[in-house]
């Protein structure tokens, strides 16, 4: 318990923590934060790591010249499609072995449903989509890899997806995170950034509930 409530305070104050850690690992923050959004997007088992929140941190940094945003673009650009393609592979290797089974340590079936779910609805394209949606951006590629995509058609998928992701969150901090209003209230901004990431999810679901209540017989 107490490691979740440290994750979660990590978190809300990401500006803060990672302030810290620029300060005490200088350019060693950039291998901390590459290992970040890797373990994020390639380990089936750490959905629950900051993503988006984290770039857009990170960007805020860049910009007043903390972190090079080059670099930065490029290394969490590269950590994201690199994590995305273990993930496939473990999903090749290992899915179809867990994917059946009720109780699996370490791994959300519902979760895992669910992504595969939304794979049925909107195809190779989840693997975009996904990155902007906390949960299902970890467990995408893992659905992808246990047969719902060849690796040559995910790979593509996967690098535009990356890219787009690390670039849209990162040019986002960096040009208005450092906004005094936005400053002030960080942990407000990361709130809405996880909001925002997960309606559509939120959404969908809703959806499927009305949908499932509306055709229970006597409707």
């Amino acid at each position: 318990m107490e490691l979740i409530n440290d994750l979660i305070d990590i978190i809300l104050h990401l500006d803060k923590h990672l302030k810290v850690i620029i300060e005490h690992y200088g350019s060693w923050t950039y291998l901390i934060l590459f290992t970040i959004v890797f373990c994020e997007t390639g380990l089936v088992v750490t959905p629950i790591l900051p993503g988006d929140s984290l770039l857009f941190a990170a960007g805020a940094f860049a910009a007043i010249g903390a972190l090079e945003p080059a670099v930065l673009l490029l290394l969490l650009a590269v950590a994201a499609i690199l994590g995305d393609t273990v993930n496939y592979w473990i999903g090749h290797y290992v899915g179809p072995k867990v994917f059946h089974k009720e109780n699996v340590k370490f791994l959300n079936k519902k979760h895992l449903e669910r992504t595969h779910k939304f794979y049925e609805k909107y195809g190779g394209k989840t693997i975009i989509l996904a990155r902007f949606i906390p949960i299902i951006r970890t467990f995408a590629p893992f659905v992808a890899g246990i047969g719902a995509m060849t690796y040559l058609k995910f790979i593509i998928y996967n690098v535009v997806g990356g890219i787009a992701w690390v670039v849209i969150f990162v040019l986002g901090g960096y040009y208005f995170g450092n906004i005094p209003i936005v400053k002030r209230n960080f942990t407000l901004v990361i709130f809405a950034i996880i909001f925002i990431s997960i309606l559509p999810g939120l959404i969908e679901y809703l959806r499927h509930i009305i949908k499932t209540n509306g055709n229970k017989p006597g409707k």
